[in-house]
């Protein structure tokens, strides 16, 4: 898609965590017919809901962020929901945009799609060389099925799909909810909530010995706008800082940040998640000029600072 301002672009999932970061650069670079549909008005998991979404906004690009997500205790419970809704709601919003003569599809998947043992730094080759992490397969194996589908439509229909591969993300305006947050927000709150109700030990998930990389939320959204700009390829690109942490040393991080003193207690009967996680950036710098700017003891600076004001402003009010 070249740079036309004019163009509308709908972003499923606009008014969530990555969205409206995405939204916020979109309207920045001088993008104003921009469709953010709300969960309220249009169910993206049902298909009249989908073919009426098409027919009310008429889009030229779609950027599909929409997605049921949650960390490894959600995807524990949930797996046929993650599963299913992901999936619907990606084989029917690029199936109803091809029937549409939408010019251009991104679509945006997931880190959890790679296998269990992947090489260190995962490469987009290795896609497909193994299973995903159990706890995290049916989420990771819907959101590929998108790639899948974008790589046949281009096949047969010409149809102009790309597919991001973002790691995991973080930063302000995160979902730090009980049961449905991810790591860096789940250790975050209780990290503070244990501070501040002098709790002398806190249990964490597994042994500490996984490692993963983050990507604060604003790079994250500006490699998606510039792959939406200059991207059109058939190939997966993935998105990530380059930069590998132990849960280990990510805890003692987060302790430090929330002044967090007391003892953690490390629960091995809980999973690890997939051993470990990093990414290869180099295709995404070489394609369409993206590396992440927000180091990781900024951006996790800049997490707990947000969520400290939050919980004081809830307390206020």
């Amino acid at each position: 898609m070249t740079r036309e301002v004019e163009r509308r672009l709908l972003v499923t999932g606009g008014a969530g965590f990555l969205g409206s970061h995405v939204v916020d650069r979109l309207k920045a670079k001088g993008y104003h017919d921009l469709l953010i549909p709300r969960s309220a008005e249009f169910d993206l998991t049902r298909e009249a809901e989908v073919a009426r979404l098409y027919d009310k906004t008429k889009p030229h690009v779609v950027i599909h962020l929409a997605a049921r997500v949650g960390g490894i205790g959600a995807n524990r419970e949930y797996p046929g929901s993650f599963f299913y809704d992901n999936l619907v709601m990606g084989v029917m919003l690029m199936e109803y945009a091809r029937r549409n003569g939408v010019e251009k599809f991104v679509s945006v998947g997931t880190v959890c799609s790679y296998p269990k043992f992947a090489p260190i730094p995962f490469k987009e080759t290795d896609l497909w060389d193994g299973y995903p992490e159990e706890t995290n397969a049916p989420y990771g194996l819907a959101k590929k099925m998108q790639l899948v589908q974008a790589q046949a439509y281009r096949s047969q229909y010409g149809f102009n799909a790309i597919h991001l591969v973002p790691v995991n993300l973080y930063g302000p305006g995160d979902n730090f909810s009980r049961g449905t947050s991810h790591v860096i927000p789940a250790i975050v709150r209780k990290c503070v909530e244990a501070r501040d109700a002098g709790s002398s030990s806190i249990a964490m998930w597994g042994d500490g010995s996984p490692t993963r990389e983050f990507l604060y939320v604003e790079d994250a959204a500006d490699g998606i706008v510039q792959a939406t700009e200059a991207y059109d390829e058939p190939e997966p690109v993935n998105l990530g800082s380059g930069a590998e942490i132990s849960i280990r040393d990510l805890v003692s991080l987060i302790c430090d940040l929330t002044k967090y003193r007391g003892k953690i207690v490390w629960d091995t009967s809980m999973p690890n998640g997939q051993p470990r996680r990093c990414l290869d950036v180099s295709r995404a710098e070489r394609l369409f000029g993206f590396t992440a700017k927000i180091g990781f003891s900024e951006g996790l600076r800049r997490t707990v600072a947000w969520y400290e004001t939050q919980r004081h402003l809830e307390a206020a009010s």
